[in-house]
């Protein structure tokens, strides 16, 4: 290994970790912080549950700094290097831009490698961990699901009804002023719509059936049918009433959330995926090894980039890493509405073709400069 490789190769790495740093307080902390809020305060949640979430959050926004942190230190170094005359010192003493670029494009093909491995295991267990954290919550402490005054909102019966639940405050291991709803989905469509008050309730859940039991006291049912008729009953006390902790959100299939094993085999054997949903699905595995070669395919448009970039200061590198990463990740988001597999993919490649080309050709007429 040369000293230049040493040289280029600790610089490109340490600018890498402190830009992966600064993108993920920046971009990443804020809606973390957000998404805990509920778990901390509302809900009350241990420490030890925060910190798993935090956990859990942290490969997902490594998606997008890694690649992003890995194109800014290069524009950065190389910025850098061409501003100092370092290049051109180099270049007298016989190495060529090519040679110079070799440790750049060694750190972008293990990083990527490494995202791949992100991409493919870490990141969809992280999703559908996360996803289980409120019912683990829910099953420590069933009453931190519900605040005084304030309508919970997540609980959906199915695909067609949704259930709200509000009470008016809480005594030993009791809500008091349990008010539950269930309506349906949309205003337009005819479904029963049904009340129900209770004095007061006490909440156990069911781990088996992932449910939570309600058992009320001085019980008050009013339901209203499609014709408009109202049907009232009370009981002094009833039980069980029982409401899905896991929502619409976790009972559907998510493929984010899922390995590419299990991409393909609901693809293949689950009847009610639409032709569109498949594309998705099939589109999320393509998704993931195209996001996996972002690192090498900035490393292509990174080292020229960066030697026209002569600014003493760091903004001028900054300001063209956050263009290409923003350009770079929204054309992904385009597959999103093609409803084949062939623009799906294409889609999917294209800002690393693109990188690739473009690459080759600024390297060219960096060779004659």
């Amino acid at each position: 290994m040369r000293i230049s490789d040493r040289y280029i190769g600790k610089q490109v790495l340490l600018g890498t970790l402190y830009a992966v740093v600064v993108l993920g307080i920046v971009l990443v902390l804020g809606n973390l912080f957000q998404q805990i809020r509920p778990l901390l305060v509302d809900q009350k949640a241990p420490l030890s549950l925060v910190l798993r979430f935090v956990m859990l959050v942290l490969p997902l926004s490594l998606m997008y700094t890694v690649p992003w942190g890995f194109l800014s230190a290069v524009l950065l170094v190389f910025g850098k290097l061409s501003t100092n005359q370092e290049i051109t010192s180099f270049r007298v003493a016989g190495l060529s831009l090519a040679r110079l670029s070799a440790p750049v494009f060694v750190i972008g093909f293990f990083l990527s490698l490494a995202s791949l491995y992100l991409n493919i295991y870490v990141v969809p267990f992280s999703k559908a961990s996360s996803v289980q954290l409120l019912y683990e919550q829910a099953s420590r402490d069933p009453d931190s699901l519900l605040k005084p005054g304030v309508v919970q909102g997540n609980f959906k019966a199915d695909d067609n009804n949704l259930q709200k639940v509000l009470i008016e405050g809480k005594s030993d291991d009791w809500v008091k002023g349990f008010h539950f709803y269930q309506t349906s989905k949309t205003p337009d469509q005819k479904a029963d719509i049904t009340y129900v008050h209770a004095r007061r309730a006490a909440l156990s859940v069911d781990p088996v059936k992932s449910q939570l039991r309600v058992k009320l006291e001085d019980a008050y049912f009013e339901t209203r049918n499609e014709k408009g008729e109202i049907s009232t009953a009370y009981a002094a006390q009833a039980e069980p009433l029982l409401i899905d902790l896991k929502d619409s959100k976790m009972k559907k299939l998510r493929q984010s959330a899922m390995t590419n094993e299990e991409i393909l085999y609901q693809v293949a054997t689950n009847p009610s995926l639409s032709k569109g949903k498949k594309v998705l699905f099939r589109s999320e595995i393509t998704r993931r090894y195209s996001f996996s070669m972002a690192c090498l395919a900035f490393a292509f448009v990174a080292v020229p980039l960066g030697l026209n970039s002569r600014r003493r200061d760091t903004s001028g590198g900054l300001i063209i890493s956050l263009l290409i990463g923003t350009g770079y990740f929204m054309i992904t988001l385009l597959a999103n509405q093609f409803k084949t597999d062939a623009g799906a993919t294409m889609m999917l490649w294209t800002p690393n073709i693109v990188c690739f080309l473009l690459g080759l050709f600024l390297f060219r007429k960096a060779r004659f400069k």
